[in-house]
């Protein structure tokens, strides 16, 4: 902005030049047109100089120089060659005036554009800002406000040690790890877990995103590496904070190209400014990601980020502290069931957690009622697992209510006969906003892995659906009702032929793709099959469950037992 300023005073002062604003003063005389042309007609003018202007100069024949009116008539020149006066034409002038206008003209379009870029964020392309990292001393959060990875606190708790008392380590001769990384799932607590570790040790935060490196100008990135770094440690002690480290840190290609300049010294800039780190400094750079197998080797090797901490889903026990951590400052009622709502919430993650808990509270305010409900719980459950379920259901007809009943019988059916570790929390035939025609939630229990065999009923589950109808409308009036539980199980039988090497004919390690693909459709086939005997064996369940569902659009899971069991 400056630099435009000032080429453009320089501007203004070549036009002004130009136009005879500057000079000394020691202009010439001026006579009036009449009389220059009685002294042309006299011979008394020996020269005249022709310029773009109101006036021109012209010379008498005692060498003297004066001024007059310009007439601006093209045959004056003409006229004055007859006279045998000499004509000069200067141009000088308006060829520097068109110069400066040009060169105006496209400053202020480079004005305009620097504008633009700021109105964009540009402004902050070509320098680091460090303020713009979140700078606080002590985040106020501790590890008691973390519920669950508890394994993850563990793993840290040394880390805060030594940032309080460096020391204490460099006396054992223990080198503390200058780089952790936190990885796992989204909405794990990753950064919340970052922000415990500054709280814990009582020290500044500095928290930045990956994305906040990576710029078009190369060199901009790596500026902004050592401008931050150089913060920290005027701070004396702190923790940076780099989260989604994967856009900056990514493998580098053997061979780099031109775009990956920027992101390369970016990269290697990170990896010196870590290296520079003395051994008893108290600075500790946090890293957290979704994708540590995308992470360049150099970033990962002992010196570096050498502590890799998983921070993955919660478990039960865990689920159950985190919803009562967000039920804290919530009027819940005493009959919600937290330990079945654990229970229920399996792969949920902690921020998940905390959107059912803050789903359930706007329900309940909205409607009024003083205290959140067990209805508010499991409406805002259900609308986060399939969406909200529509109110207006007049343009459904009946057979396809039919269809869709005996679709949801034959996945709650197939799970409770061969998945009876898994909860069937609710079955229904109400659609959703989501676009599904109903569903059978069914959650599989907390478990460190599955068998063959377990994997190979969840397919059947997942088939269950398009069984049924075949076996009730006929092969030919199959719906498309089925497409998502197709691809949920054509991925699995795929991981279970490729991923964990659990085909025979295949082998541990297929390489062949035609073969995977046929033995795919072999399984495919198998399991399909065994799902249409299992419901063809157990006709009147199947029956039952749908006619329920039919009935009362939503069964619970203890209803579909006792239609299961042929109760009612």
């Amino acid at each position: 902005m400056y630099i435009l300023a000032i080429c453009a005073g320089f501007a203004l002062f070549a036009v002004l030049m130009a136009t005879g604003l500057l000079e000394d003063g020691s202009k010439p005389a001026y006579i009036s047109y009449s009389e220059f042309m009685g002294m042309a007609e006299d011979g008394a003018v020996t020269g005249v100089t022709l310029r773009d202007g109101a006036r021109f100069e012209f010379t008498d024949a005692e060498g003297a120089v004066w001024e007059t009116d310009n007439p601006r008539n093209p045959l004056f020149k003409e006229a004055l060659l007859t006279m045998g006066i000499a004509v000069e034409e200067d141009k000088s002038s308006s060829d520097l005036m068109s110069t400066v206008v040009t060169l105006l003209f496209f400053g202020f379009i480079f004005f305009f554009a620097i504008r633009m870029m700021n109105r964009n964020g540009g402004n902050k392309v070509m320098a680091m800002d460090v303020k713009d990292a979140a700078e606080s001393g002590g985040t106020g959060i501790g590890f008691d406000d973390i519920a669950g990875n508890e394994e993850a606190k563990d793993s840290v708790t040394d880390v805060v040690d030594y940032i309080k008392d460096p020391g204490k380590f460099a006396r054992y001769g223990a080198r503390m790890p200058r780089g952790v990384i936190f990885y796992g799932p989204p909405g794990t607590g990753k950064t919340l877990m970052a922000k415990a570790v500054a709280g814990e040790a009582g020290v500044k935060f500095f928290a930045v995103s990956g994305s906040d490196f990576v710029q078009m100008y190369v060199g901009v990135g790596a500026s902004r590496v050592r401008a931050l770094f150089k913060k920290a440690r005027e701070s004396g002690r702190a923790v940076i904070f780099i989260d989604e480290i994967d856009a900056l840190a990514k493998k580098r290609a053997a061979v780099p190209s031109g775009g990956t300049d920027e992101r390369d010294q970016t990269l290697n800039a990170l990896l010196t400014e870590m290296s520079g780190f003395t051994a008893n400094d108290g600075i500790v750079v946090i890293a957290a990601t979704n994708r540590l197998d995308t992470l360049d080797e150099a970033l990962l090797r002992p010196g570096r980020f050498d502590r890799q901490v998983e921070i993955g889903l919660p478990d039960l026990n865990s689920r159950e502290r985190i919803l009562r951590l967000h039920s804290k400052n919530k009027p819940l009622a005493d009959t919600i069931d937290i330990p079945g709502l654990a229970r229920q919430t399996v792969y949920f993650s902690g921020a998940m957690l905390e959107n059912l808990m803050n789903e359930a509270a706007i329900t309940a305010a909205r409607k009024g009622q003083g205290q959140i409900c067990g209805e508010d719980v499991d409406e805002a459950y259900y609308s986060i697992v399939a969406g909200k379920a529509k109110k207006d259901r007049s343009a459904i007809r009946e057979n396809e209510r039919r269809v869709t009943a005996y679709h949801e019988a034959g996945h709650a059916l197939a799970a409770k006969i061969r998945c009876p570790e898994n909860t069937v929390a609710k079955v229904t035939i109400i659609p959703s906003t989501r676009g599904a025609g109903g569903f059978c939630l069914n959650i599989p229990p907390d478990k460190l892995f599955f068998t063959k065999t377990e994997l190979e009923s969840q397919v059947i589950v997942s088939l269950a659906g398009r069984a049924a109808e075949e076996l009730v409308c006929g092969f030919d009036n199959i719906t498309t009702g089925a497409s998502g539980d197709l691809i949920q199980a054509s991925n699995l039988t795929r991981d279970i032929i490729i991923k964990y090497g659990m085909s025979k004919s295949a082998g541990l390690a297929p390489a062949d793709e035609d073969e995977c693909r046929r033995e795919q459709a072999g399984l495919l086939e198998q399991l399909y099959d065994e799902a249409k005997n299992l419901l063809g064996a157990n006709e009147e369940a199947l029956k039952r469950v749908a006619n329920a569902l039919l009935l009362k659009e939503t069964i619970s899971e203890g209803e579909l037992d006792g239609l299961v069991a042929g109760r009612y």
